[in-house]
């Protein structure tokens, strides 16, 4: 039922939902920004894998941002019916279930530490372990794509030892390299771009994450699962 017709019957404010549902927003006039209520781990982007999937098959719904335990939903045209529109996201998330997206299995080659790896002394000291345990701790992880975002191509990792989680920094690196292989918080990640960047580098990948003539143009996807392997230590 299109929401430019469709009257709501259990009107729910956009700015008053009960904890237990998410957060909605507008953006725009037509956009909805549904934001999770829960810890940033891969179950809870499962849902908003599961959420888009329900979500893409409305007529009105026009495209689709999945972002980190958030979905962007940008309609056809502005809903004379915003309730409606706010009970249909709210209805399709209760309803959500976990979406086991099959991705790929993606091996980095990497070089841990050398002259891109500013930010390993930093890690190492936050951490209280040396180089070699840093370095031992992050490649024995299997990482997972949460979302793509922030630069095209930037995979959000998901999977990082806690003993290595690092806050990202308070001043960002001017011009980090793409392919820096970094950690910021809870997550790991490859630069996509060469600029400024908060996280922190620990290596360096020499692979291309974007390629706008490539199809598709990003080398990762949602749901790939991602194993970074040494081909270089040089602490």
């Amino acid at each position: 039922m299109p929401f430019s017709a469709s009257p709501s019957l259990n009107p729910v404010p956009l700015w008053h939902v009960p904890t237990d549902q998410a957060r909605l927003s507008m953006i725009g006039s037509r956009a909805f920004l549904l934001d999770a209520v829960g810890p940033l781990d891969l179950p809870l982007q499962r849902r908003i894998w599961a959420l888009a999937q329900t979500v893409r098959q409305h007529p009105d719904v026009a495209e689709l941002v999945p972002g980190m335990t958030n979905l962007l939903v940008v309609l056809r045209r502005t809903p004379k019916d915003v309730d409606g529109v706010v009970d249909f996201l709210q209805a399709s998330w209760a309803a959500a279930g976990e979406l086991q997206q099959p991705g790929r299995l993606i091996e980095v080659p990497t070089c841990y530490g050398g002259e891109h790896a500013d930010d390993l002394p930093g890690i190492c000291d936050y951490t209280g372990l040396s180089d070699r345990e840093v370095v031992r701790r992050h490649q024995q992880g299997l990482y997972t794509v949460l979302a793509l975002g922030s630069a095209p191509g930037f995979a959000y990792l998901a999977g990082l030892d806690p003993s290595i989680q690092v806050p990202r920094k308070k001043v960002p690196s001017l011009r980090m390299m793409r392919g820096t292989v970094t950690i910021g918080g809870p997550q790991t990640g490859i630069a996509a771009l060469t600029g400024p960047n908060g996280w922190n580098a620990l290596g360096f990948a020499e692979l291309e994450v974007f390629d706008p003539a490539a199809s598709p143009p990003t080398l990762l996807a949602p749901g790939d699962r991602v194993r970074f392997v040494p081909e270089r230590i040089e602490l």
